[in-house]
C-alpha cells in the first residue's frame, strides 16, 4: 500500500474549545514521509511542531502537544478523521493555540477530507504491527488499554461512569471504513458537576450546547444550578430532574461510548503509522491513551523496521526450485532458502541455520558463529531475486555486487536461528542498477544491516 495525502487543501473556521477564539485551520497536502505536522501562522516564525506521542505535554480535557513556548490544543478529532480516511502526510496551519471544536465531533473534518479526496504517493505506507499482546493499565483510576494481534485494525470501548443517567457503555468500529458513519458524529460530553471547575481552570471558554452533550447527574444547590444554567444559557431547571441538558436527543444512544471512542483513535494516530491489532479500552482517556501511544513510539523509534511476520505454514513465493532458477549460486553459496514475501519496493527471504554448515568448522569449531560477510551475501542474493523478478526472462541476467556501505553487525547468529532478510528498494531502478536496504533478523531482532548497489548483466 503506497502513502496517501489530501488531494486538495481545505479550511474550517470555528471556536476554540479553551479559548474561545475563532480560530482558522487550513488541512494542505504534504511530501511522501512528512507525516502529520502543524503550524502556528500566529507566532513569529510560525513554527511547525510534529503531532507525534513524545510532543504531548498536556491531556486535561483533550490532547496538547508542545515545544518549548508553542503548544497546540484539542487536536485528537481532526488526528481521528485524518486516521481514519488513511491519510499519511498532511501539514495543518492554525492561527491560534487549539483547532476548532466545531460541533465537537469529528464529522466536520472527516466530511471536509472527502470533499477533497485523496491522492496516492511513491512512498510505501508503513504500518505498526502488534505481535504480542501489549497493555497499559492506570491501578489508581481503574483505566487500561490492550492490544492483542489482528490483522487489521478494530478498537472496543468500555466506559463506566458513577452516575444514574451514564453508567456502562459500550462502543465498538469493526472497520475503519465505518468511522465516519459510525463513529465521527459523537460529540463530546461534560458533566454539569465539571463545569465550574473547568471554568475556574480557565478551560471551556468555547464550550456550549452547540458542541457539546451536558449531563446533569448529581443534585445541588437550585442557586447553584441557576448560576450554571445561566453561564450555559439554558432555562432554569429543578434540581431533581436529572438529565441531558440540551432539548435534542442524543445522536446515539452510546454516544459518550462512541465520542471515547473516536478520542482513543485520534490519540493513537499520534504513533506516526497506521496499527493493525485489536484494541480493547476499558474507561479510556487522554492520559492512558498518550501513554499507550509513547510506548510504541519508543518501541518505532528503537528500531527502525519491524520484523517481518514468518508463518512456515504459509507456502512461499518462492521455493527453492524456483531461487535456483532464478540465481547461479549453488551449494555451499546459496543462503537463501525460500522467499515468503514480495512486492514491486520489497522483497523478504530466509534463510535456516544449521551445525551442519561447511563455514562451521573453521568459524570457530568451538564456538560456531555465522559469518557476518555471509550475512550480507544472503541479503544480496535476497535482493538479486527482488531485482531478477522485475524482469521479462529473470533467468537471462545475474546482479552482482557493485558496492556496499553503512554495515552493521548487532548480535552474532549461531545454529539454530533462522534468518528472516527484509530487502527493498532504496531508489527507482535506473540503467540497470538497483540500490537497496537490507536488513537481518533473528525472531524480533536486527542482526545486522546495509546499503548495497548491485548491477544486473545479461548472461553470456
Amino acid at each position: 500500500m503506497k502513502q496517501l495525502t489530501l488531494n486538495a487543501p481545505f479550511s474550517l473556521k470555528g471556536k476554540g474549545l479553551h479559548t474561545g477564539k475563532v480560530i482558522n485551520a487550513e488541512f494542505l497536502p504534504a511530501p511522501d514521509n512528512h507525516g502529520y505536522k502543524i503550524q502556528r501562522t500566529d507566532l513569529e516564525g510560525e513554527p511547525i511542531l510534529d503531532a507525534v506521542a513524545e510532543n504531548v505535554i498536556a491531556t486535561n480535557r483533550g490532547t496538547v502537544i508542545g515545544r518549548g513556548e508553542v503548544t497546540v490544543s484539542t487536536i485528537e478529532h481532526a488526528m481521528a478523521a485524518l486516521y481514519a480516511a488513511g491519510v499519511d502526510n498532511c501539514l495543518i496551519r492554525l492561527d491560534g493555540p487549539e483547532m476548532p471544536i466545531l460541533d465537537g465531533s469529528a464529522l466536520p473534518f472527516c466530511e471536509a477530507i472527502e470533499s477533497v479526496g485523496l491522492v496516492e504517493q511513491k512512498a510505501n505506507k508503513e504500518f505498526y504491527i502488534v505481535k504480542q499482546k501489549i497493555e497499559v493499565r492506570d491501578d489508581e483510576t481503574g483505566a487500561s488499554i490492550v492490544v492483542l494481534p489482528d490483522a487489521d485494525f478494530s478498537i472496543d470501548v468500555m466506559v463506566r461512569y458513577d452516575s444514574p443517567i451514564l453508567s456502562n457503555q459500550y462502543a465498538s468500529l469493526e472497520r475503519v471504513e465505518d468511522f465516519t458513519k459510525e463513529i465521527a458524529g459523537s460529540r463530546t460530553f461534560v458533566f454539569v458537576r465539571e463545569i465550574e471547575p473547568l471554568l475556574q481552570a480557565n478551560l471551556i471558554k468555547g464550550g456550549d450546547l452547540e458542541n457539546a452533550v451536558v449531563i446533569y447527574d448529581s443534585p445541588m444547590a437550585q442557586s447553584q444550578l441557576d448560576h450554571l444554567a445561566d453561564l450555559m444559557g439554558v432555562p432554569h431547571k429543578e434540581v431533581s430532574d436529572f438529565g441531558y441538558i440540551q432539548d435534542c436527543p442524543l445522536r446515539n444512544d452510546n454516544e459518550p461510548a462512541r465520542h471515547k471512542l473516536m478520542d482513543v483513535m485520534g490519540d493513537l494516530a499520534l504513533i506516526g503509522r497506521p496499527l493493525k491489532g485489536k484494541v480493547i479500552a476499558i474507561r479510556p482517556g487522554h492520559t492512558i491513551n498518550s501513554r499507550f501511544a509513547k510506548q510504541i513510539r519508543r518501541e518505532i523509534k528503537r528500531q527502525d523496521i519491524q520484523a517481518p511476520i514468518y508463518n512456515p505454514n504459509v507456502e512461499p513465493v518462492m521455493d527453492n526450485n524456483r531461487i535456483r532458477e532464478l540465481l547461479p549460486h549453488r551449494y555451499p553459496f546459496l543462503l537463501v532458502d525460500k522467499v515468503i514475501e514480495k512486492s514491486d519496493h520489497h522483497i523478504v527471504g530466509v534463510k535456516n541455520i544449521t551445525a551442519n554448515e561447511p563455514f562451521f568448522q573453521g568459524h570457530f569449531p568451538q564456538e560456531p558463529v555465522l559469518p557476518g560477510v555471509l550475512q550480507i551475501e544472503a541479503m544480496a542474493q535476497t535482493g538479486g531475486l527482488l531485482v531478477l523478478s522485475t524482469l521479462e526472462d529473470p533467468e537471462e541476467y545475474s546482479t552482482y555486487f557493485m558496492k556496499i556501505d553503512n554495515v552493521k553487525f548487532r548480535q552474532k547468529v549461531v545454529p539454530g536461528d533462522t534468518l528472516i532478510f527484509h530487502v527493498s528498494f532504496l531508489t527507482e531502478l535506473r540503467r540497470g542498477c538497483a540500490v537497496m536496504k537490507g536488513y537481518a533478523f533473528v525472531g524480533e531482532k536486527i542482526v545486522s544491516e546495509c546499503e548495497f548497489m548491485a548491477q544486473i548483466i545479461k548472461n553470456k
